[in-house]
């Protein structure tokens, strides 16, 4: 079944407020891509049924990352990037958190999402309610800061990280 470009994202997001229409806060859609930007409380029951629903089946969980918005209210957006292997098609999913709130955990519906929840948490300390083993994966555990942070003290660096540093 041929779709013109474009028609995917309309009826995703058609599906998706039919189904839950006090969920979805805005849409945009730029460059053929589209962006739902949904309720920290209502993203599980929408992914799960981006999933599972028949006629849209956003069964890849191809990336999920954060935006630091230093300066913004909320300050963070956690970022879902789907895409549906049967149909090919793509869709943005954004949920917007201040700074010390948790985001509901995804890894009950995709579990490549452990390890992409693991790096946020890693690079900007945003924490996943339900996550099954939330703790550092790209930096020691003593690291203190997320360096991914627009208000991380890059100078800080311990010297051990830098190329050349006595004791090598």
């Amino acid at each position: 079944m041929d779709h013109v470009k474009g028609a995917e994202e309309n009826r995703t997001v058609s599906k998706l407020r039919a189904r839950f229409p006090e969920a979805t806060l805005s849409t945009r859609s730029f460059r053929n891509e589209t962006t739902l930007l949904v309720r920290p409380g209502d993203l599980i029951r929408i992914c799960r049924h981006l999933k599972e629903d028949a006629g849209l089946l956003y069964d890849f969980l191809s990336d999920l990352t954060a935006v630091d918005r230093l300066g913004d209210h909320p300050r963070f957006e956690v970022v879902y990037h789907l895409y549906s292997l049967q149909y090919k098609w793509r869709i943005r999913l954004k949920v917007q958190v201040e700074e010390g709130e948790a985001v509901p955990s995804v890894t009950s519906v995709w579990g490549a999402a452990n390890w992409h929840e693991r790096e946020v948490f890693d690079m900007f300390g945003i924490s996943f309610d339900g996550h099954p083993d939330l703790r550092r994966i790209l930096m020691p555990e003593e690291w203190e800061g997320f360096p991914l942070r627009k208000d991380y003290p890059v100078q800080a660096s311990p010297k051990w990280w830098e190329e050349g540093a006595a004791g090598d």
